[in-house]
């Protein structure tokens, strides 16, 4: 792998890390739009105790050298002009006085600090909190995850001189400088949409001014800064610029092409992400989406985000033995009549951050007997999912001014059949780029990485229109029935959280 800087005229390849939940992604983006490179590497997730959802920071920077490796293998690092970052949210890093991790970085499927979103909220004012910064902030926000570490290990918060989302620290790893962009500040609980600046009141209800921890300065997704000396010699290529880039959900759309207003984006990955694009400050007074600044000045994204989709279908797979995959679990729920399957709330997170919001939220089966089979589990869980995803929809058909298509790419979507049952259940048009490109936070980073280089996007940078599913009004009928069992279980089994929908408006 070649470490010689780039000569006169080869500055052509843009690099996209997606630092994701179970693994990093990476494209190389020719200027032309092309991918001409893929490169993945999984690092594992620690649960050591009840709730706990942990990881190496150390693992990630493992993650990084081998996907760069990759990459090179296929173009070379002499070629390179920029590295775009994306990355989960929220995922806390505690940051010692020396720019370290002080301790395992806790992942947005850490669920031990509900109790102190709650506290945090009522702090703040709840509805005062989403009106500020657009998000129904929870325990799986970084401020309520540093005040958990704060009560069960002092030893540790006192160590602590900054905190960090995931991205934020792999920047600051490659450029020595702790910075985040708008989109991911959102996800640390104190972000205010309008200012573009930390709220004083949040961080003092959080206990963290003025002597706690310093939170990274926010400054725009565009923002680049050169690779560290040190770590362009570990990854083999020139101290070329690194661009700040965004959440991964934000980039995902992106790389689907979704950036218009009315645009709605499906990204199937461990969680799925339901988002609409708006060019308007828009709230919910029943706070059932979150509100996203999108990477483009001027774009909102209307945001609802299932936490139990591939991790759920991956548990489900495993738990069912045999050699089935996650991919085999969806294609097995494909030949089973969706109407036979029992009832499954796809809660097993635990807990929901779609358009339900509510953490204490749990899954369950209903209407398990003996004449059900593993291709049945596998139905209800596909169901559960297909429905939830319907009422997301629905709330954006309720907010308005967003179109009857979604674009979908990743995970379960890739599937023909979970296409068809979606265009069915939610009486949309579900259109896939026929590439089947699963690597889109990905693009987007690479995307975001070239428009800060040249001040644009590269030619035949977004996916052509692809494969499409229509919705059947004789299918769409059967899904009405799933549904209204669906809510019976739920409305029975957690009475307490009850949501208004609108009906659904019949196909043409």
């Amino acid at each position: 792998m070649s470490t010689d800087g780039p000569g006169p005229g080869t500055w052509d390849v843009y690099i996209g890390l997606d630092l994701g939940t179970s693994g990093l992604k990476a494209v190389a983006l020719a200027a032309s739009g092309a991918i001409l490179a893929r490169g993945s590497a999984a690092y594992p997730t620690h649960r050591p105790a009840a709730g706990a959802c942990e990881q190496d920071p150390a693992d990630w920077r493992r993650a990084v050298e081998q996907v760069v490796a990759q990459l090179a293998e296929v173009t070379p690092a002499r070629r390179w002009r920029a590295i775009g970052l994306s990355g989960m949210i929220p995922t806390l890093v505690t940051l010692g006085a020396d720019g370290q991790p002080a301790g395992p970085a806790i992942t947005w499927q850490d669920s031990r600090a509900d109790d102190l979103g709650d506290e945090f909220r009522e702090r703040c004012g709840a509805a005062a909190l989403y009106r500020l910064t657009g998000q129904w902030v929870d325990g799986r926000y970084l401020l309520p995850m540093f005040g958990r570490i704060a009560r069960a290990d002092p030893a540790r918060a006192a160590a602590t001189a900054a905190i960090a989302s995931a991205k934020d620290y792999l920047f600051g790893w490659l450029t020595g400088e702790l910075t985040t962009d708008p989109s991911t500040a959102t996800g640390y609980g104190c972000y205010e949409l309008e200012t573009g600046g930390w709220s004083t009141a949040c961080l003092a209800a959080a206990v963290l001014a003025p002597a706690g921890p310093r939170l990274p300065a926010v400054r725009p997704c565009t923002t680049s800064r050169p690779l560290r000396a040190e770590v362009a010699a570990q990854l083999g290529c020139a101290p070329i610029p690194v661009v700040l880039g965004a959440a991964d959900s934000v980039l995902g759309a992106l790389g689907l092409g979704v950036r218009e207003p009315g645009q709605v984006a499906y990204i199937a990955g461990t969680s799925n992400v339901i988002l609409g694009v708006t060019d308007r400050l828009v709230l919910d007074p029943a706070h059932r989406f979150l509100v996203t600044p999108l990477a483009e000045p001027g774009r909102w994204g209307v945001e609802m985000d299932l936490l139990a989709t591939g991790s759920a279908i991956t548990w489900l797979a495993g738990l069912l033995g045999g050699d089935l995959t996650a991919a085999g679990l969806v294609e097995l729920a494909a030949r089973t009549n969706p109407a036979h399957a029992p009832v499954m709330l796809p809660y097993l997170s635990p807990g929901e951050q779609g358009a339900l919001w509510d953490p204490l939220l749990l899954g369950a089966i209903v209407g398990l007997d003996l004449s059900h089979g593993r291709e049945h589990l596998a139905r209800a869980l596909v169901n559960g999912i297909v429905l939830e995803s319907r009422r997301c929809l629905a709330v954006l058909d309720e907010t308005g001014g967003f179109g009857r298509a979604i674009e979908v790419a990743g995970g379960s979507a890739a599937s023909p059949s979970f296409r068809t049952d979606l265009a069915d259940a939610a009486r949309r048009l579900v259109s896939m780029p026929r590439d089947d490109d699963t690597d889109h936070s990905a693009r987007g980073a690479a995307l975001i990485a070239a428009r800060a280089m040249d001040g644009g996007w590269p030619d035949g940078a977004f996916p052509a229109a692809g494969l499409a599913a229509e919705p059947d009004e004789t299918r769409a009928k059967a899904w009405d029935e799933m549904w209204a069992a669906h809510e019976s279980a739920r409305s029975r089994l957690h009475p307490g959280n009850d949501v208004l929908l609108p009906p659904l408006p019949a196909t043409a």
